[in-house]
């Protein structure tokens, strides 16, 4: 009879829970592109208030021309300087995305997504870039503003190409956050553009890393758990 070695456990236990998420996300991926017409409006708005989705946000006027975007958003119990930590180091080589980091490595991304505040990463300012995937154009900070919003921009200058990923908190009461994802994008004519700026993959692709990742910010962020 074979046996692992106790030291062994924990990393096993991981490797399985990585690869068992993976599974789980790329079955939702393919769910999600399969019905993406009937589901469109729900992705698009998901957690989101009328007002919020019909709402002018810092950031917007960086793609003018949208042809597709969303808007997600939930509460969290928490005040804005607890959850903007998590916000701000966001990012490959940083604190990852918080969302199916197996199936982000599948392609390359090399992502370590972390459960904890890393006080390296803590700092953006204009003109920083944070990367998606290590051969990817990086996506550049066109605002921040601790505890409030931070948008990221990226274009082509040559072509239509382009898109803004952007977190918004709003301080509801003395212990809520309303946190407001919003994402732009506009392309041009040719399948490269269309596959990597346009929405027939990228909108369903990104509603399913999207909400994982808001889910987990809102846990990570969240009440500390009180120990007796």
């Amino acid at each position: 009879m074979t046996t692992t070695p106790t030291g062994h456990a924990p990393a096993l236990r991981r490797a399985a829970a990585t690869t068992g998420q993976a599974i789980a996300g790329a079955a939702l991926i393919g769910f999600h592109v399969a019905l993406t017409k009937p589901l469109r409006r729900w992705r698009t708005t998901w957690g989101a208030t009328a007002a919020e989705a019909a709402a002018t946000l810092p950031g917007d006027e960086l793609v003018p021309a949208a042809r597709w975007g969303y808007t997600h958003a939930l509460t969290i119990e928490a005040p804005p300087d607890r959850v903007w930590p998590w916000i701000v180091q966001l990012g490959q080589g940083r604190g990852g995305f918080y969302s199916y980091d197996g199936l982000e490595n599948l392609i390359g991304c090399r992502v370590r997504n972390t459960d904890t505040v890393l006080p390296d990463y803590q700092i953006l300012a204009v003109g920083d870039e944070v990367w998606l995937h290590p051969k990817a154009p990086p996506l550049t900070v066109a605002m921040v503003t601790a505890n409030r919003h931070l948008v990221l921009h990226g274009h082509d200058p040559q072509t239509t190409d382009a898109a803004i990923w952007a977190f918004h908190l709003r301080r509801v009461g003395d212990r809520q956050t309303r946190l407001v994802e919003r994402g732009r994008g506009s392309y041009g004519t040719g399948l490269a553009s269309r596959l990597a700026f346009g929405p027939t993959l990228m909108e369903p692709v990104s509603f399913v890393m999207s909400r994982k990742m808001l889910l987990t910010i809102r846990r990570l962020a969240g009440p500390v758990p009180e120990h007796s």
